[in-house]
């Protein structure tokens, strides 16, 4: 085998390499939807006390004002049964929190792809 031959091959394997491990890692992130899933729904599914809420439920803007001004305050004494019952604000990472958000406004009421979250 040539040398360019061989260069050739040695880089193309290396970013194989290197493909293969970012789709690895981006397999082991969780979805905004997994996430909005495990630490949203249990208590804002129908019917529920808390009140209903999926991404559908509120526009894009109404998703950022509630991530950004009133999740902290709202969310700061619910405790989660489902992970120790330690209060959600310490439950949900802050990486976590973006994608729930971004996830609740991708798909609010007024986005190009509303979803329910079902």
């Amino acid at each position: 085998m040539s040398r360019s031959r061989l260069f050739v091959a040695t880089v193309l394997i290396g970013v194989l390499a290197i493909g293969l491990a970012n789709v690895a890692t981006a397999a082991k992130k969780p979805k905004g939807s997994d996430l909005y899933k495990e630490y949203c729904k249990p208590c804002h599914e129908a019917d529920s006390p808390n009140g209903e809420y999926t991404p559908m439920t509120l526009i894009q803007d109404q998703w950022e004002r509630f991530f950004d001004d009133k999740y902290e305050g709202s969310h700061a004494a619910v405790m989660d049964p489902a992970h120790g019952d330690k209060p959600v604000t310490d439950v949900i990472t802050k990486d976590d929190l973006e994608q729930i958000k971004q996830f609740a406004v991708d798909h609010a009421a007024d986005s190009e792809h509303p979803m329910t979250c079902g």
